[in-house]
């Protein structure tokens, strides 16, 4: 599925802690069950982290948000971005509630 960063308003662009991946509903929908109370993400390039599903996840802020996300965006060089230019992110299911993650690069796109 395809993803993209997300990056709270209120936090500024070097703190790792405001920073998120975005998920469309759709996708949300089938792939999160709302059962779980967290999954983990195996980051290209980065450690595994376990990340909580907020009970907005299912409501309106479809977004997995941890300081280790940022950490992460921000030493892939994919944050801070543009205004309304976040970085893609691909993310697939590896088994249960356990997800990869990357970052693709411009080169990804066109290939």
């Amino acid at each position: 599925m395809r993803a993209t960063g997300w990056h709270g308003g209120s936090a500024t662009a070097k703190d790792p802690a405001g920073y998120g991946i975005k998920f469309t509903e759709s996708d949300r929908d089938r792939h999160f069950r709302p059962d779980w109370d967290e999954v983990t993400l195996e980051l290209d390039g980065g450690p595994p982290v376990a990340v909580s599903l907020s009970p907005s996840f299912w409501r309106s802020c479809s977004e997995l948000r941890s300081a280790e996300i940022g950490r992460w965006l921000l030493d892939q060089g994919a944050a801070p971005w543009p205004t309304g230019n976040p970085p893609r992110i691909a993310v697939n299911v590896v088994d249960g509630r356990v997800f990869s993650a990357r970052v693709l690069r411009q080169r990804d796109l066109l290939s």
